[in-house]
């Protein structure tokens, strides 16, 4: 049994071999053009964010299962597998309370402008006049209102902390939907009664740059918008522009459609304001790693005992 992992660098720490494995690659990386020579002859592939598109998955015969080493699984052509009959398995929910709780800090790290403040601090405390030095409007977090876009088990645990907090908590329904479902309110009301809105959604066709500039038009003035999601969701050039003209308060991002962004991106112009912006680690924390690693471990046991746990495809 050979197996292949192709972006191990992805993880802080190193997956132990299963028993069954006869032969074990651990790939820090791989570029796009060498995934299908990476795999030939194996009969597992692990991977993170490394592309199995139909082209490649066409041309591996002997492949039988995939292990996403993550919860979102839009790096494999899920479809194409099913066809060709190789199982595809996820980790879901081993970083949801990391997740949330980044989604959370982002909350009070542009309400209160802490970036700003620690700036100022640095730079203009000691000459200042009086103890305290004002800048932007510091705002408070209870009272507030928080649109949610995902009720899955990170939206939810979003939810419920920000409910702790005192604020107010919406979800949205499907932009595209004739009717909403209990819990949930219109897409287009979410929109224009959040204070902030925070991305917990899949990237699809249909959430592909889903906030653009006609969805940013349609926020509330000032708002706030943080992804911790899928980069992808987001219309980069259309929400450097909203945050240029004020239209909306400030962003915060974990994550961007290219990572790394070797690209020209404008969210990395260094004259777009109020923007925090993080390098996709707000799933990392130590216990979501062990979470991670442990979930691994458990697909591939299953696996060798003929259950497919987690399956996806």
């Amino acid at each position: 049994m050979k197996i292949v992992t192709l972006d191990g660098d992805t993880l802080p720490s190193s997956l132990t071999p299963p028993n069954e494995c006869d032969e074990w690659i651990w790939r820090g990386d791989t570029p796009a053009g060498e995934v299908a020579d990476a795999l030939q002859g194996a009969q597992i592939a692990i991977t993170n964010k490394v592309k199995l598109t139909a082209d490649v998955l066409r041309n591996l015969p002997q492949l039988r299962y995939i292990c996403v080493a993550a919860t979102g699984y839009d790096c494999v052509d899920v479809a194409c597998c099913r066809k060709l009959g190789i199982a595809v398995s996820n980790v879901p929910g081993y970083s949801t309370v990391s997740v949330a709780e980044a989604a959370i800090g982002y909350i009070f790290a542009l309400r209160r402008h802490l970036l700003e403040y620690h700036q100022r601090a640095m730079t203009e405390w000691r000459s200042a006049p009086h103890f305290c030095i004002h800048g932007s409007p510091i705002e408070d977090i209870e009272g507030a209102t928080l649109g949610i876009i995902g009720k899955g088990d990170i939206g939810r645990a979003v939810a419920r902390k920000a409910s702790a907090l005192g604020m107010t908590v919406l979800f949205a329904e499907r932009q595209d939907a004739e009717k909403a479902r209990d819990g949930y309110l219109p897409f287009d009301d979410v929109l224009a009664q959040s204070d902030i809105l925070t991305l917990h959604c899949p990237l699809s066709a249909q959430t592909n740059q889903l906030f653009n500039a006609d969805v940013f038009g349609k926020m509330k003035p000032g708002a706030l918008l943080i992804n911790t999601a899928r980069g992808g969701l987001v219309d980069d050039a259309a929400l450097a522009d909203a945050l240029r003209r004020g239209q909306l308060g400030g962003a915060a991002l974990d994550v961007l459609a290219e990572e790394p962004p070797r690209s020209p991106t404008p969210l990395l112009a260094q004259d777009v304001p109020h923007l925090i912006m993080t390098p996709h680690v707000g799933w990392a924390s130590r216990r979501s790693v062990k979470n991670l690693m442990a979930g691994l471990s458990d697909n591939l046991s299953g696996w060798f005992a003929g259950s497919v746990r987690n399956r996806v495809a």
